[in-house]
């Protein structure tokens, strides 16, 4: 288990800002509002944007803080005790700052283009007859990504995929979920344009729905994925033991000796390590 430190903390937070802003702005530039907003808009602009941002920031700023910049990423490692609760906290903290900047960032290039689409703001289409099958729209993208993100971020040799398969993860469920939830599968993504435009879209679908979705993907990484991975588990346990917290600030202990005689690669704990 994993414990982070400032350098970290700093970079979810920018990355998570990087993130909101270029999302929400595409939003607001390529998605149509009104009675024919689903006939006007490019939802494959917004999908491929979100997949190349966040390909390049797990890629980038990755390397400082793990790559989560999502909440429910955060919750499914402490979830799994891949990180500590006290960082993991500081971490969703950071986040949904992250979020509110980004969102003001929106504002601020796009002020009066952002005010019709509330700067990006996610809400419940009509289409869906309520929030609770928001709730599970939400629920179930989130599961595809944390899915994505566990099976290759715990994985030493599949590792190296992780920013291109996730980024991917991340554009195809957005360009399901855009047209009918907003597509946030991030309750910071959720937090920063509803807080800047007002406009909260039923609260709980983005809450309940992406946490669900999030922990049903570490029942699925536990007991099916991870049973599966053989020697490649047994490595990842090898450099991130798992077990009680170390305190926040405080290096886990590491064990050297594995099969090969070689020093152990970056532990995992995040999506491209830190």
């Amino acid at each position: 288990m994993q414990s982070r430190g400032f350098g970290a903390y700093i970079g979810e937070l920018l990355g998570t800002l990087i993130l909101t802003f270029i999302i929400t702005s595409t939003i607001v530039l390529y998605v149509a509002v009104g009675q024919n907003a689903s006939f006007g808009s490019d939802f494959a602009v917004v999908g491929l944007t979100s997949a190349f941002v966040l390909f390049i920031l797990i890629a980038s700023i990755g390397v400082a803080s793990g790559g989560h910049f999502n909440p429910a990423v955060t919750t499914a490692f402490i979830a799994l005790r891949r990180m500590d609760p006290v960082d993991g906290a500081v971490y969703i903290l950071a986040q949904l700052s992250g979020g509110v900047l980004g969102a003001l960032l929106t504002k601020w290039f796009l002020l009066d283009e952002g005010r019709a689409a509330d700067y990006g703001a996610t809400s419940v289409s009509p289409l869906l007859g309520g929030d609770f099958p928001g709730m599970v729209l939400e629920g179930i993208g989130t599961f595809l990504l944390v899915m994505t993100v566990l099976a290759l971020a715990l994985n030493p040799d599949a590792r190296r995929w992780a920013p291109l398969a996730i980024g991917a993860a991340y554009g195809m469920v957005e360009m399901v979920l855009i047209p009918l939830t907003g597509g946030a599968v991030n309750p910071a993504r959720w937090f920063g344009p509803a807080l800047v435009s007002g406009d909260w879209g039923g609260v709980w679908p983005y809450l309940v729905g992406p946490i669900l979705g999030a922990l049903l993907a570490v029942v699925l990484y536990k007991f099916v994925i991870e049973k599966a991975s053989g020697p490649d588990q047994e490595l990842a346990d090898e450099l991130a033991p798992r077990g009680p917290a170390p305190p926040a600030g405080e290096a886990p202990h590491l064990r050297q000796e594995h099969q090969g005689g070689q020093p152990p690669s970056t532990p995992p704990g995040g999506i491209v390590g830190s």
